[in-house]
């Protein structure tokens, strides 16, 4: 069993600052060249020792075997607007040469029976220490906000229903899981527009120039 979990997890907890200010990056440079971000906002965290535990037990995971066969202590997620954006999103991770991908799996296509929908990707990151590189685990999900929001409420649920979920709540749950993804379908057709809208809207916020005041002389010459 790990001895110190705080220093376990300091190069996991390393990792997630880190891609956090580098996924954000990417949607700053797509901001910045005033075209559509494939990502809406980047989240991350690192699993609390608790659920860490509980997985072990689960998934039968050996301690001495921890670092390589829990993909998912360090996690992020990228938030898009569309389906669409998924798989923007998937293919600039590809290009990346600060990350290695191990795996990845397509739950927006091939969908989980209980709805979930979902890309993930677990790559092989490297992490700067004093001691030298450590190459961790992590994993990214990239999901669409009406799969964030369906995902979020069948997590809380499973910890009360302790993964068993009674026929009603678990019927309710599919139904709720294809109503979403019939919204992001809707999204996708008007997506165009979306997004021309979108660049209206950012445009007229941003601060426009103010044209220079005249100078005491000049204003004083007016009179002369």
């Amino acid at each position: 069993m790990v001895e110190n979990w705080q220093d376990f997890l300091f190069p996991y907890q390393q990792a997630v600052n880190e891609l956090k200010v580098k996924l954000r990056g990417m949607r700053k440079q797509f901001e910045e060249q005033a075209q559509h971000s494939p990502i809406e906002f980047v989240t991350g965290r690192v699993k609390p020792v608790d659920s860490i535990k509980e997985k072990m037990v689960r998934r039968h995971v050996q301690a001495d075997r921890l670092e390589q066969d829990m993909q998912d202590i360090a996690g992020l997620r990228i938030m898009c607007q569309f389906v669409e954006d998924i798989y923007v999103v998937v293919d600039l991770l590809r290009q990346r040469s600060d990350m290695t991908i191990l795996e990845e799996r397509d739950y927006v296509t091939n969908v989980k029976p209980s709805g979930y929908r979902s890309y993930h990707i677990v790559i092989e990151y490297p992490v700067q220490l004093t001691t030298g590189e450590k190459r961790i685990l992590a994993e990214i999900q990239v999901r669409t906000l009406a799969m964030n929001f369906w995902a979020t409420i069948e997590h809380s649920l499973n910890y009360k229903y302790g993964g068993t979920f009674p026929a009603d709540v678990r019927d309710r749950l599919q139904r709720a899981a294809t109503a979403a993804f019939k919204l992001d379908q809707e999204m996708s057709e008007i997506r165009e527009e979306i997004q021309e809208a979108q660049t209206i809207f950012s445009y007229n916020r941003q601060p426009q120039a103010q044209p220079p005041k005249e100078s005491e002389d000049t204003d004083a010459s007016r009179h002369l």
